[in-house]
């Protein structure tokens, strides 16, 4: 080969190697491809330039010889082939979180301010590498591990960046939920907000009332449909649930830290409280017996977003025994968690019973408030006033505005983006966390292939979300956060398949810059990330290369709309009860439907092979979809 053609053949494979996509979750604020490859070799290096930079590269090390066998060892130094460096002088623009990263033949750089920054550099490093890297054990097929070369500026949009995973209605045991803030933290997640307490189980011991756990954390065991399930039987034993020694949430508590991540625990007052009530029955107002609720259809719900108890789950307000029991409850919290906020709850709470009870309604005469649902405003300031006695901030969902609260209050707003502006608007802190585009446990499709749940809410939906509402100062909004209820979640596996892909949307909403946002890109990174997921054994849905089946009516016939959330699929349908395949009728206008028992099936497939599920909806099934957008 002459020496002409030998320069063209490397000047291509140069600009090839620079031009390869960097598939990256979340987005980085700025991505600047450059020539050429890393290797890495069992000869690599990590070194670190601080003391404080060595758990991170300890980290690294572990994460990097899992997978390679190589035996890498960090240690300290300014000459490794990966090189972690905490900056002399602060770069004002990286803030805590930030990082640059400079890859190059030579080697890589990773720079921060602090140690939370060569994390997420850390994190970005290890998703530049094959998918491989994510293997739990020694590869051992020959494998070349390089990254692109690239210079990447990096740091977060919102200082909260959470998750909420629900361990009431199901228990996770400690080393799952270790498991689950690993893969959060690997997004850039900042908060787990840990859902411990509600109707359905108490999972958190608290030494000074032990029948909390003894009592509040179990239940009769039912299989079926959550909410339809049978009650407990007279002397049935209560042997399903489990809770968290006081160890096993130091120990929780020092893994998040590790990895960068705060716990804000969360107790659910004063309603979502049965749990405790079946351990403390006193504290309620009718003092009446009640059992850990196994899933059971416990309240009645109007049209109108109101609903009735059938059963008491509500502490009552105007006994001070109840905040004699929160005292407690809360300094034995306080010491646990070593962040500034208590999720206090003070959603879905049912004053139907304080509304009855003498006390509640002698105490609404001493306060000279005439409306029941005031009693909240005085429940809460109570609970603030227990918090702030530990140094700890109140935290609760948007219904805590009702009634009244503190200006030094933070708010999470979850029914729609309402509270959230009202909560701003006066002054306080918000978490933005709407059912709208953040709630988790929603059916990520096509509503006939998942098992059912009362709404929907697509991957494209969480990605389009914009924390900051128009006409809100955005000082106040802190972030936002997805939330994962329980309810249809047994196992950590389907939270896995319930999270993601929607976490990897809502990463990218909260840390990356709102311009940067592009749904068919970010597709495309989603696609590589399935594959690094298989690798890593973490389950994830993929119901956006579904059909999406919209209908409307047309001249008194009934239309059909076909499409996907991602882009570029083939949809091909029948409507003669055949299955369909490659070969059937493509989709590309709308379809008037013909009269008579009509049932549609449609499936999507990519490049000539089938990549979605097949839906299959008979015509009252399409009917009942007309007007539903």
């Amino acid at each position: 080969m002459n020496r002409s053609l030998l320069f063209l053949f490397a000047f291509c494979i140069a600009t090839a190697q620079a031009q390869s996509p960097v598939s990256l979750i979340p987005q980085p604020a700025s991505v600047q491809p450059r020539t050429g490859v890393f290797s890495l070799t069992k000869s690599a290096s990590i070194h670190y330039n601080k003391p404080e930079a060595q758990g991170v590269a300890d980290m690294l090390g572990l994460r990097l010889n899992v997978p390679t066998g190589f035996g890498i060892a960090a240690r300290p130094g300014k000459t490794g082939t990966i090189q972690l460096n905490l900056t002399d002088a602060r770069q004002a623009e990286l803030g805590d979180e930030g990082y640059t990263l400079n890859s190059s033949p030579k080697g890589v750089v990773i720079t921060a301010n602090r140690p939370a920054g060569l994390f997420y550099g850390m994190q970005t490093l290890l998703q530049l590498l094959p998918a491989a890297i994510e293997s739990k054990t020694v590869v051992k097929t020959a494998r070349t591990w390089t990254l692109p070369a690239v210079w990447i500026v990096d740091h977060p949009r919102f200082g909260w960046r959470g998750i909420m995973l629900d361990v009431s209605r199901h228990f996770f045991t400690k080393d799952e939920v270790k498991r689950y803030i690993d893969q959060l933290a690997r997004l850039k997640y900042n908060t787990f907000h840990w859902h411990l307490t509600d109707d359905n189980g108490w999972r958190i011991e608290i030494k000074s009332l032990p029948k909390l756990t003894e009592v509040g954390a179990w239940r009769v065991a039912r299989a079926g449909h959550f909410g339809d399930r049978a009650e407990p039987k007279p002397g049935e034993p209560a042997t399903y649930g489990g809770f968290y020694t006081q160890d096993d949430i130091r120990d929780v508590v020092a893994y998040a830290q590790a990895r960068n991540v705060t716990i804000v625990p969360e107790i659910d007052v004063p309603g979502h409280s049965m749990a405790a009530l079946a351990a403390y029955p006193e504290l309620s107002c009718t003092k009446a017996i009640v059992s850990v609720n196994p899933g059971t259809s416990f309240s009645d719900w109007y049209g109108n977003g109101t609903f009735k108890m059938k059963v008491e789950n509500t502490l009552n307000p105007s006994d001070e025994k109840v905040y004699e029991f929160l005292d407690k409850v809360f300094t034995e919290v306080a010491a646990l968690f070593p962040n500034q906020y208590i999720h206090v709850g003070g959603d879905e709470c049912y004053k139907g019973y304080w509304a009855q009870d003498p006390g509640c309604q002698a105490l609404m005469k001493k306060l000279n408030i005439r409306h029941v649902e005031d009693l909240q405003g005085y429940f809460m300031g109570r609970v603030e006033k227990i918090l702030t006695a530990k140094g700890k901030k109140l935290l609760g969902w948007d219904e805590i505005l009702e009634g009244g609260i503190s200006p030094g209050a933070t708010v999470m707003s979850w029914r729609g983006i309402k509270g959230g502006i009202e909560a701003a608007k006066e002054g306080h802190n918000v978490v933005m966390t709407p059912t709208t585009f953040a709630y988790l446990d929603y059916n990520q499709g096509e509503v006939t292939i998942d098992p059912p749940i009362y709404a929907t809410l697509r991957t494209s939906k969480s990605y389009s979300y914009e924390p900051v509402p128009d006409g809100v100062d955005a000082k106040y909004i802190l972030g936002g956060q997805g939330n994962l209820w329980t309810e249809q979640i047994p196992t950590l596996r389907y939270a896995e398949y319930m999270t993601y892909p929607r976490a990897w949307a809502l990463s990218e909403v909260f840390w990356s810059p709102k311009e940067a946002k592009s749904w068919p890109d970010f597709v495309k990174r989603v696609e590589t990330h399935f594959d690094r997921a298989d690798v890593a054994q973490i389950n994830y849905s993929k119901a956006i290369y579904d059909a999406i089946v919209k209908t409307s009516m047309n001249n008194g016939k009934l239309r059909l709309e076909l499409g996907s959330e991602a882009p570029g699929l083939d949809l091909y349908y029948t409507i003669d009860d055949t299955m369909p395949d490659s070969f059937s009728t493509r989709y590309n206008q709308p379809i008037d439907l013909p009269e008579g028992p009509v049932t549609l099936r449609v499936i999507t497939y990519r490049n000539g092979k089938p990549i979605g599920h097949l839906i299959t909806l008979s015509r009252d099934a399409l009917q009942k979809r007309v007007g539903r957008g």
